[in-house]
């Protein structure tokens, strides 16, 4: 099994383009890909690799590994969705991954619909904010936000993601409700902490794009907990809309900027990740077509009738 996994680590590095970027997609270190591939070359006998600083490059012996392995992959792949997928309807056990907020406020809300239709399926959801390996722990479905999957993924779109600014009544009514992104950094804004742009914003209103710093004292890893200390009076929050909703709709927070729109970075999509195959268990077929049926409706009822 241990070389089934360093062919699999194989064929990452080489579809990826290198260690690092290998490293990033498996979650490993760059150290760790580059010793389950020396132990692949040790046991083909020969170098797979051209390596250089800059530089790399399939030897002749690790082209045939890499075609050899790639077939391998792919007919794993395949069987893995064998489950369930000659049964005349849907039945069996779908592994599910969502990230934390996103799976307590999205997608848990919507899966007690699908299992009164499908009731031969069970769910086994788990909520972790990290890159979850399909192959190596087992998931049937992920659900991601990115703008970029990562390769050798099959992606299905669920929903766009944008970010809102929000902030308490209470708070606002003592510091007052800015009227241009300029105003911000007179506020005490609360956003998370592992953003790459960490305090530089950019915003677009039609044809008007405003850059501004926007220090703070206050990042959270999470964005319920940005709400929590926002609703608290703590500041305003730059939250994702499916986690502003349901407060707004509750009046407990107001929309700050609400015709101001994030350009960077805070763009991108939700899907529904699964592996790549001529064959789709009818179980995951089932709960995608679940999940973007009743995310279209939500989206109409929410649409003003013009």
């Amino acid at each position: 099994m241990e070389l089934l996994r360093e062919m699999a680590i194989f064929v990452q590095v080489v579809d990826s383009g290198g260690f690092s970027a290998a490293a990033r997609q498996l979650e490993l270190t760059t150290s760790a890909v580059s010793r389950h591939v020396a132990r692949l070359e040790a046991y083909m006998g020969g170098r797979l690799l051209q390596r250089t600083t800059r530089s790399l490059a399939l030897t002749e012996l690790g082209q045939q590994v890499h075609e050899g392995c790639s077939r391998m992959l792919s007919t794993a792949r395949e069987i893995h969705a064998l489950a369930g997928s000659y049964s005349a309807r849907p039945n069996g056990v779908i592994r599910v991954t969502a990230p934390v907020v996103f799976g307590q406020v999205w997608l848990a809300p919507k899966l007690p619909g699908f299992l009164a239709r499908y009731p031969e399926v069970d769910v086994q959801l788990t909520l972790v904010d990290r890159t979850v390996d399909l192959i190596d722990e087992g998931v049937d479905l992920a659900i991601r936000i990115a703008r970029e999957l990562a390769p050798g993924l099959a992606a299905r779109p669920l929903c766009p993601l944008r970010y809102v600014l929000v902030a308490s009544p209470d708070y606002l009514a003592k510091r007052g409700m800015p009227a241009t992104p300029q105003e911000l950094p007179q506020h005490q804004c609360i956003y998370l902490g592992y953003a790459r742009f960490r305090e530089n914003w950019t915003l677009e209103k039609g044809t008007q794009t405003a850059s501004v710093r926007v220090p703070t004292r206050f990042t959270v890893n999470n964005s319920a907990a940005i709400l929590a200390a926002v609703e608290a009076g703590g500041g305003i929050g730059l939250i994702p809309d499916f986690a502003a909703l349901a407060p707004l709709e509750a009046q407990r927070v107001q929309q700050v900027l609400p015709d101001w729109e994030f350009k960077e970075p805070y763009t991108g999509s939700v899907h529904a990740v699964y592996l790549p195959g001529k064959y789709l268990a009818l179980k995951i077929r089932a709960l995608i077509d679940y999940l973007v049926e009743v995310q279209a409706a939500q989206t109409a009822d929410a649409t003003p009738a013009g």
